[in-house]
């Protein structure tokens, strides 16, 4: 929660440094809906729904997978590749380590995190870890708001989040990006029929006067 909660404090950065929240309905995301049912997913069985711990830990890893579809079909987009980036990294590790990202002892005490055995759990010690040093390192204590761990990854997505705004958004000292549209493909283009159309006209010389 600690990580969605940053990214849009960063997001919303340019808004309140004066830039217009309106540009970002001129961006050309695509299949948004994919990446919105996909926190959807991660927010109920990390929060919500009990259930069987390989069926959490699987549709866990796949939420990733349509993450990185969605980064990929919207590479156009200035900044969407860091928060690939940090996206991917978490991807790998839970991928690597089962569904579930390893945390280190030590953080998840400050953080004042206690989890109960034999429950799925998105962040958590592992007897054998993989790639540990790109799991939840770091911490926000216990007793500051939203205390919780977080990793390398989150903190690229993030700044990700925070760089695209600002791109997309601008701030009263500094205009946006332009986004290049997608191009399309040339077997879509309409053919053109004659080669009228693909010669330039020529105006007929005047008749000359009797």
């Amino acid at each position: 929660m600690i990580i969605s909660v940053a990214a849009l404090a960063a997001a919303l950065l340019p808004v309140l440094l004066g830039g217009r929240l309106s540009r970002l309905a001129a961006i050309p995301f695509r299949h948004t809906g994919w990446i919105v049912a996909a926190l959807a997913t991660q927010i109920l069985i990390i929060e919500v729904l009990p259930g069987p711990v390989s069926l959490l830990q699987a549709a866990h890893i796949a939420t990733y997978g349509i993450a990185a579809w969605f980064i990929i079909v919207n590479r156009r987009i200035p900044g969407l590749w860091i928060i690939g980036t940090g996206a991917a990294l978490n991807g790998l590790v839970i991928t690597l380590n089962g569904g579930t990202l390893p945390a280190r002892l030590g953080a998840l005490q400050s953080a004042g995190i206690h989890l109960a055995p034999g429950e799925f759990v998105n962040s958590g010690v592992l007897a054998h870890p993989r790639l540990p040093f790109l799991g939840d390192i770091f911490a926000i204590p216990a007793g500051l708001p939203l205390s919780n761990v977080f990793s390398i990854g989150d903190i690229l997505i993030v700044l990700g989040s925070g760089w695209t705004a600002w791109a997309i958004v601008g701030t009263r000292w500094t205009a946006p990006r332009a986004v290049t549209p997608r191009r399309t493909p040339r077997h879509r283009l309409p053919r053109q029929r004659g080669i009228r159309l693909l010669l330039p006209r020529v105006a007929s010389p005047s008749a000359p006067a009797s």
